[in-house]
């Protein structure tokens, strides 16, 4: 049997007393290790499952899952995933593969970012569709969030956009040389995001959002130290938000005042945010 299970957000006791029982008599024990990063290293993870674990790279799980899936058929395998195991695509294409070599396969769901991310007192039937933000280089800024957000601006919804992250990740050069030398990782801050963000907004100049869209910036939710930052996206460019992981939430037009209410308290500057939110939201939610 082939197990997806989440692990949660933060650190190595989010995981759900189901999944940790399935952990512990598992052959193999994988943890994927690209999409998303626990708050933790591997070895507390080892040291609390009592489990030597291997880590997954983007490579491994996307041109090697035939190892993945070696033996599942007879034994269980447990396949680790930060937050919960559908969050991503290439967790999907695992589960199809499986099922293409006849592996029995189940899911342990567990909480992501796109539930945790109610921590902001935004409420999550107000949010559209959710987009990513990569880093841009200097040849290559992808707009297609852009068009995203612009549809949920329009019918008044929160857009989620989760901020890329870089890990065991290779220079065109390098890569062209076929030598296998990984950059540092990197991971996107809010900072950077909304920067990008107004990058986009200036060059495509639709009006979907602009400096004084209201935003809230969140960073390691979950987690003991977990901060959310709220003001527009011109104050978010100059926010320091600590450590990874961030995301950003753009406000919809029809927030409500409760939503509101909640947000304030973490304001980079309460005035400012009062005078966009009356100018600009006030009495647009439902």
């Amino acid at each position: 049997m082939l197990y997806l299970i989440g692990l949660g957000l933060a650190d190595e006791k989010d995981i759900t007393v189901k999944g940790l029982e399935i952990v512990k008599k598992a052959e193999r024990v994988y943890l994927e290790a690209y999409t998303s990063i626990l708050l933790v290293r591997k070895e507390k993870l080892e040291a609390f499952y009592g489990r030597d674990v291997i880590v997954a790279d983007r490579e491994a799980v996307e041109s090697f899952s035939d190892d993945i899936l070696a033996g599942a058929g007879e034994a269980d395998v447990a396949f680790l995933v930060v937050g919960d195991p559908f969050g991503a695509t290439t967790h999907t294409d695992l589960v199809l593969r499986a099922r293409a070599l006849n592996i029995p396969t189940k899911t342990i769901p567990n909480a992501s970012i796109l539930s945790a991310i109610g921590a902001t007192g935004l409420q999550l039937y107000n949010f559209g569709q959710t987009v990513s933000m990569v880093f841009f280089t200097d040849t290559w800024k992808p707009s297609s969030f852009y068009d995203r957000i612009a549809e949920n601006q329009r019918i008044g919804l929160h857009t989620l956009v989760l901020l890329d992250i870089k890990v065991r990740e290779q220079s065109f050069e390098n890569l062209a040389r076929g030598r296998r030398v990984f950059e540092p990782p990197r991971y996107m801050t809010v900072a950077q995001c909304a920067t990008q963000m107004l990058e986009t907004e200036h060059s495509r100049k639709e009006g979907v959002y602009g400096p004084d869209s209201l935003a809230v910036g969140v960073a390691r939710i979950g987690a003991p130290d977990q901060k959310l930052v709220a003001g527009t996206l011109s104050q978010l460019c100059e926010a320091d938000l600590g450590p990874p992981l961030h995301s950003l939430v753009l406000l919809g037009s029809r927030t409500h005042d409760l939503e509101r209410e909640f947000i304030a308290d973490f304001a980079v500057d309460l005035q400012v945010f009062d005078e966009v939110w009356v100018r600009d939201y006030k009495g647009r939610g439902h």
